[in-house]
C-alpha cells in the first residue's frame, strides 16, 4: 500500500491536508508526521504550511527536518503547498530569511503601489480565489484548465532565478508564479485542500503521478 507522508513542523492546519488527501487516495496511506524516517520512506511527500517563514524555517531545524526535505524533494513525487513552495528558494523578504536552497531565487512581498482595472486597491494578504493561467502542460495539471480558479491566502511570493520552472501566474498587484515545478517537484502558492473540485483533481493527479 502507498504511503503518502504530510510533512509536519508545527505551522498550519495540516487536517484539511490529510482530509483532502485521503478523499483522493482512498488506496494509499495518509500520514501527518515530523518522523524524519517515515518522511524518507514514504512514496510521496507532501510539503505545506502557514505562518512566517523564519518560524518555519527554525521549526524544521528543531525537529531535525530540514536535511530529509531536502532529500525527498529529489527522491519521489514532492508536492509543496504555500509557504511549503516559499521555503523551497534560497531566502526571503520576510524577517531577511534564509530558505532551504532547493530552488534558486527570492520570496518578495507584494507591494501594491497600482491600482485594479476599475480603481480598487489591492489588499495584503492576498486572499480569496484567483485563476491561475498556466504556462504548459504537466500530469499534475491534467484535466484542469488555464484560468482555473484557486484558494490563495499569503503576502508573499516567489521570484525563481530560473524562469523555465514556472508554469503557472497568476495576476495580483503584478503577475506572480503561483505553479512551479522542477523534476520531482510541483510547489504552488495557492492550497489545493481549499479550492474545491479543482484543487482535488489537482491532489488527486498528484497521487497518480510517478514523478520525473
Amino acid at each position: 500500500m502507498e504511503r503518502i507522508a504530510v510533512i509536519d513542523y508545527g505551522m498550519g492546519n495540516l487536517r484539511s491536508v490529510e482530509k483532502a488527501l485521503a478523499e483522493v487516495a482512498c488506496s494509499a496511506v495518509v500520514r501527518v508526521t515530523d518522523d524524519p524516517d517515515e518522511i524518507a520512506n514514504a512514496d510521496r511527500v507532501v510539503f505545506p504550511g502557514q505562518g512566517a517563514m523564519p518560524d518555519c524555517i527554525a521549526e524544521l531545524e528543531r525537529r531535525n527536518l530540514t536535511h530529509v526535505v531536502r532529500n525527498v524533494s529529489r527522491d519521489k513525487p514532492f508536492l509543496g503547498i504555500c509557504i511549503g513552495l516559499q521555503l523551497l528558494f534560497e531566502s526571503s523578504e520576510e524577517g531577511d530569511s534564509r530558505g532551504l536552497s532547493i530552488l534558486q531565487g527570492e520570496v518578495k512581498k507584494f507591494r501594491p503601489d497600482r491600482l485594479g482595472a476599475f480603481g480598487e486597491k489591492f489588499k495584503v494578504p492576498h486572499m480569496g480565489w484567483n485563476s491561475v493561467n498556466f504556462l504548459g502542460e504537466h500530469p499534475v495539471l491534467e484535466g484542469l484548465s488555464s484560468g482555473e480558479r484557486f484558494y490563495f491566502v499569503h503576502s508573499y511570493h516567489v521570484q525563481p532565478t530560473e524562469k523555465q520552472i514556472v508554469l503557472g501566474t497568476t495576476e495580483y498587484c503584478a503577475e506572480f508564479p503561483s505553479v512551479v515545478v522542477d523534476e520531482n517537484i510541483v510547489a504552488v502558492q495557492f492550497h489545493p485542500e481549499k479550492s474545491q473540485a479543482a484543487g482535488l483533481k489537482l491532489l488527486s493527479n498528484f497521487v497518480s503521478w510517478k514523478g520525473a
